[in-house]
Order: structure tokens, then sequence, then C-alpha cells
């Protein structure tokens, strides 16, 4: 168990570190909030995936030399060479892992035990929630397709993960339904609650880096934002206003396993829609090519 912990040690830096450069480039507020959501997905696969390629435009070539050992995994015969980035360099050898001293094996032991256990106290929270959203909502009245209506609720939402449903409040207003089937249709064909989940579980499994719950907290709200973004371009400019008016009027709280058509900072929400002015086709070039490139330097090793 403390070598599955050293490497889950080793991926919680990168991925913190992977996490802070996005979180840097989200303040850039020319950056579509979509680019953005596709470039969350970076820390995400650097907390959960060892094994990466290596390549000699890895952002990591810059502190190789200094702070880390790359590990060969798999060396074909062709490139790409498969490695993983050890930032801990307290071991002589990997498969297994052989610790240098018998105390720093023993330190390693303590931490794999309280970092499981820290898991699982997380992850049971989290799955409480989750039970417990869905059972608030059981007794809703089918309306038709996917759709159903509640009491229980303040907030029109999608609930569940793999067979997503809407559930609207009794007192929503007639006015606002285009709005609300146009954003919450949205979050389920993007799977955006199975995206919400694998991130839970993926902060879960970091329960101890800040760093992962930062990027879980800001990830939501961009995803939200992003789901607007898409909205708007549906619905045009002259009823940018009317789709604001609608998520003030449904502004309430939210849970993490759901998408919420009022939640997820409204203020900043309704600030950007007001503001929000459509991509032209260069731009999104552009766009595509600066998220592949940062993917590029972000998802590869330092090389050997």
């Amino acid at each position: 168990m403390s070598g599955v912990f050293f490497w889950v040690l080793n991926m919680s830096i990168i991925g913190g570190a992977a996490g802070i450069f996005i979180l840097l480039l989200r303040k850039i507020r020319a950056i579509p909030r979509s680019v953005i959501c596709y470039l969350w997905a970076i820390p995400f696969i650097r907390f959960t995936i060892p094994f990466i390629i290596e390549s000699r435009f890895s952002i990591m070539n810059l502190v190789a030399k200094y702070a880390i050992k790359t590990v060969v995994v798999y060396e074909p015969v062709a490139f790409p060479i498969i490695t993983m980035t050890n930032m801990l360099q307290t071991a002589e050898r990997y498969f297994p892992i052989v610790y240098k001293t018998s105390l720093l094996e023993n330190i390693f032991n303590i931490a794999a035990t309280v970092w499981i256990i820290g898991f699982c106290a997380a992850f049971l929270t989290q799955l409480f929630l989750y039970i417990t959203t869905m059972a608030a909502i059981k007794d809703s009245v089918h309306i038709r397709d996917n759709i159903y209506i509640s009491k229980k609720i303040d907030s029109p939402a999608v609930y569940g993960i793999f067979r997503p449903k809407i559930i609207l409040p009794q007192n929503v207003n007639e006015s606002d339904m285009e709005f609300i089937f146009l954003h919450e249709n949205t979050h389920i064909r993007r799977l955006d609650n199975l995206v919400r989940f694998i991130a839970v579980l993926t902060a879960c499994l970091h329960w101890f880096n800040p760093i992962t719950w930062i990027c879980l907290k800001y990830f939501l709200i961009d995803n939200e934002i992003a789901c607007d973004e898409r909205v708007l371009k549906h619905c045009g400019e002259e009823k940018r206003k009317s789709y604001a008016t609608a998520i003030f009027n449904c502004e309430a709280k939210r849970t993490i396993f759901v998408s919420t058509f009022g939640g997820a900072k409204t203020k900043i929400r309704i600030e950007n829609i007001l503001s929000y002015k459509q991509a032209t086709v260069f731009s999104t070039v552009c766009f595509i090519a600066f998220a592949a490139a940062i993917a590029y330097i972000l998802l590869t090793n330092a090389a050997v």
C-alpha cells in the first residue's frame, strides 16, 4: 500500500502544479470557458494517470535536472517512451519500490494508512450526499420524457449520472422554461454529471491536497459558464437579457453531483452572459491550437 501512496503523492504534486497553471490561465477573460473546461482535463489526467509519454517540449524539463527523476516504464523500439515522473527521490528502485532507509519505509506505511482512511471518509461523505440528494427527489411527478416536477427543490436541475432527469420546482416561471430546457439539455448532452462524478472521485483520491479541491471548485464554476456560452449560441443576442433574468429567478444552492440552472456563482454567470461575445472562426482556431499546445507541454514528462 505504501508503494501505491508513493505514486499517488507523486501524481498529486504534478497534478497540483498543472492545476495552478490552469488557475492562472482562467484569469485571461478572452479565453472562452468551453476551452478552459477542456484544459481542466489536464490536471485531472495528471492526478490520475502516472504513465505518460516523454517529450523534450514538456514543461517538466525546466525542473528535471534539479527536482525530479524520470523513471522509464516501457521503452519500445520507436518513440514514444512511456515514463513516470518521480518528484520524491526516496527510493533505490521502483518496481517494486525499495526505500533508501527503513525510516522512510515506516513513514510511507503510516502515511498510506492515513491516506486510505481519508479517501474512504471523503468518498463515503460524497456518496451519502448523492444518496440523500436522489432520495429527496424520489417522489417527483413525471411530466413527460425525462422531465419531472418536485416540491422539494427550489431550482431546476439535472439529477442522476447515468440516466439523468430534469427536475423542475413547482413554482417555476413559464417564461423561463425555454431557457431552462436549453441549459439542462446542454448539460445532459455534455455528460456533465458524469464528468462531475469523475472529478469528485479524483478529489477524494487526493483529499490531502488543497489544490485538488480548489481545482474542483473552479472547474464546477467554469462548467456552468461554458454551458451558458453554449446556450447563448442558440439563443442569439436578442434573448441574452431574458436568459440572464431566468438564471436570476432560479438562483439556488446546488450539490456537487447536480447541474443546477440557477447555481454556481450566479452573479459571475450573469456578468459573463451580458458581456458574452461569440468567437469568430479565426479566434476559435487559435484557441484550439492554444489548448493543444498547453496540453502537449503539460501532459508529457521530461525527456529521459
